[in-house]
């Protein structure tokens, strides 16, 4: 069965970096699989962030966040990154690695297995 672990995460000021990583285990094939972020702000529903086909292919990303976030995959490694540039306040969330069993990448429901969650916090 998949199993994501997640690490990653923390506290920065506003225009900081971070990245997350998220190692996956379990998975048996690249042919149809995917793997993303999502978050999940104080009072909003989750959403989608960024999504990678295993296989290779250009990622996905909500508007929000392009040009400053990057995912990238390395497969040696069974491990999904999320290297977040220009952070600002409106990006505190918890932000979750998720993975799915599909071809289409870019579409944020119905996704089967997740991580555990790891807090971002921007300040101003």
């Amino acid at each position: 069965q998949v199993q994501l672990v997640e690490s990653g995460g923390g506290s920065v000021q506003a225009g900081g970096s971070l990245r997350l990583s998220c190692a996956v285990f379990g998975y048996t094939t690249y042919s149809s699989f995917c793997m993303g972020w999502f978050r999940q702000a104080p009072g909003k529903e989750r959403e989608g962030v960024a999504s990678i086909y295993a296989g290779g292919g250009s990622p996905y990303y909500t508007d929000s966040v392009k040009g400053r976030f990057t995912i990238s995959q390395d497969n040696a490694k069974n491990t999904l990154y999320l290297q977040m540039n220009s952070l600002k306040p409106e990006d505190t969330a918890m932000y979750y690695c998720a993975a799915d069993y599909r071809y289409q990448c870019g579409s944020w429901g119905g996704w089967n297995y997740w991580g555990q969650g790891i807090q971002v916090t921007v300040s101003s």
